[in-house]
């Protein structure tokens, strides 16, 4: 064989190894055979997770959970950590802060906020009050295939009061996140993180009901290396929308990216970006006993968007009465109050076209309880389990797992991991009828001691959507919040050489 062809496949390999955040592939030729260049997955050797300075409350406390499942084909070696970004701006304006540095306008180096032990048990992490840092972790090696970090912060009153979470994602240039506001009862901030040695140069895009938003602040905004910058909405600009898309799209370089939403009297929540624009979108886990469910959607391009609207409940596919369909203007945000839909049962929305397929990101806002006692949290369009899905942070009675199947019925197994502190992992299979949505009491690792993981893994049949809801009571208020259950791109398809070779060595 050729040397540089040798040199070009085992380049091509060791990048999709290393990165685990794309598939290699040659384009097909009409009328051949491809079956026989099927891609091998193969585990990720390093991922990168990025987690928002937690709140700016001083009696906010935070936790953090690591988790990596066992994955078969790693090595031994290896290690996953958590630490503190090196700069911090705290003020939203972009301008980076002073707290916290050396001489030399860094942050002190510190030891890291947590740091894994094994794969297959969590280890747990905290911080206390507003000056809690935003973080930047790697994982190499057996932790990196699917490695999880789940943030999870209680404030006892205030705005923003009660359950907050999220979990810490990869960096990436473009996020949509349909469901901000900068409306007067409302707090929104985007926080922008930056893993790398350069500086990252981010627009921050703000969409209303008649469209783009006039805004010149939010052009260009510059985040320093290893730092972070929280942006306050109603700062990049002057006109209040109780209903907004943010798209933060990156000229150079990479961020992380979360919008924390708090309002003055409904709680708040974090709100993770929707997937990738699509014409079909998921959207599930939406509690039971939700009281108030808005939809909120945004098409990023010129052409309209009409989708049907139909609830994915435990006895299968139904169109909510007087929300049978939704008309999304293209680059218009459109929101959709659609009450108490669930009725008291489990459900997922499911968004189709009516006609030709146009792209749209969608989230919901959630509302639980009544009167006072009332709090939000958001689920945005996600991706299905697809391989394998993890909720790293899970308590005993506070846990609920949302499943659905929107098309065929599917079968999967959910495996509860040992506890932070001590027990054994136990694993229960499901099944999920097509066109249903399940709530799931999630198995409990016997003897567990602290917090668990769960992973859920689709064994057969189609496509599964999940999310996780965390509930904890405190003061009266139902505090809760919901995390998406995506796939975890723990694995990397890598293209296996054909046969017969030959052909190269001349």
């Amino acid at each position: 064989m050729n040397r540089t062809t040798l040199s070009l496949i085992a380049g091509a390999t060791a990048l999709a190894a290393v990165t685990g955040f794309a598939a290699l592939s040659a384009p097909d030729t009409p009328g051949t055979d491809t079956t026989a260049k099927a891609a091998a997955q193969l585990p990720v050797e390093r991922t990168s997770l990025l987690c928002p300075a937690p709140s700016m409350s001083d009696i906010a406390e935070t936790s953090y959970t690591s988790f990596t499942p066992v994955t078969k084909g790693t090595g031994s070696g290896g290690k996953a950590e958590l630490q503190a970004a090196a700069q911090e701006s705290r003020d939203g304006s972009g301008a980076g802060g002073d707290k916290g540095k050396g001489k030399s306008g860094q942050r002190k180096t510190e030891k890291p906020v947590l740091t894994s032990k094994e794969p297959g048990k969590p280890v747990t992490g905290d911080s206390s009050g507003a000056e809690s840092p935003a973080l930047v972790g790697t994982a190499d090696g057996r932790f990196a295939p699917g490695w999880t970090v789940q943030e999870t912060t209680e404030v006892a009153a205030g705005t923003g009061r009660g359950l907050q979470g999220v979990n810490c994602t990869a960096p990436d240039t473009s996020f949509w996140f349909p469901g901000a506001s900068t409306a007067a009862d409302r707090t929104d901030y985007v926080h922008l993180t930056n893993p790398d040695d350069s500086a990252a140069v981010v627009d921050v895009e703000l969409y209303g009901k008649d469209g783009a938003l006039q805004s010149t602040v939010g052009e260009g905004v510059t985040v320093q290396p290893h730092s972070s910058e929280p942006l306050l909405l109603s700062t990049l600009t002057d006109e209040q929308q109780t209903n907004l898309t943010v798209h933060v799209n990156v000229r150079s370089g990479r961020v992380g990216a979360a919008v924390q939403a708090l309002d003055d009297k409904l709680g708040g929540d974090w709100l993770a970006a929707s997937t990738d624009p699509s014409g079909s979108l998921v959207l599930p886990g939406i509690p039971k006993d939700a009281t108030s469910v808005r939809l909120v959607a945004f098409t990023p391009g010129d052409d309209d968007a009409d989708l049907k609207l139909r609830l994915a409940s435990p006895s299968g596919l139904i169109t909510p009465a007087g929300h049978e369909t939704v008309h999304v203007k293209g680059g218009m945000t459109t929101a959709v109050d659609l009450g108490d839909v669930t009725r008291g049962e489990a459900g997922s929305l499911v968004l189709t076209p009516t006609d030709q397929s146009v792209p749209v990101v969608a989230a919901l806002r959630v509302v639980r309880g009544k009167g006072d006692q009332q709090e939000t949290a958001f689920i945005p369009a996600t991706r299905p389990v697809g391989t394998r899905a993890t909720s790293a942070h899970n308590s005993a009675k506070g846990s609920t797992l949302s499943l659905t199947a929107p098309g065929r019925a599917a079968t999967v197994e959910v495996t509860a991991s040992a506890g932070s502190e001590g027990g054994t992992p136990v694993s229960k299979t499901y099944t999920i009828k097509a066109g249903t949505t399940q709530d799931i009491k999630p198995p409990v690792p016997s003897g567990l001691k602290g917090t668990y993981a769960l992973t859920v893994e689709p064994k057969s049949g189609g496509p599964v959507y999940g999310a996780r809801t965390l509930a904890a009571t405190g003061g009266g208020v139902p505090g809760f919040t919901v995390q998406t259950l995506p796939d975890d791109r723990g694995t990397v398809a890598v293209p296996e050489a054909d046969e017969d070779l030959s052909v190269l060595q001349k």
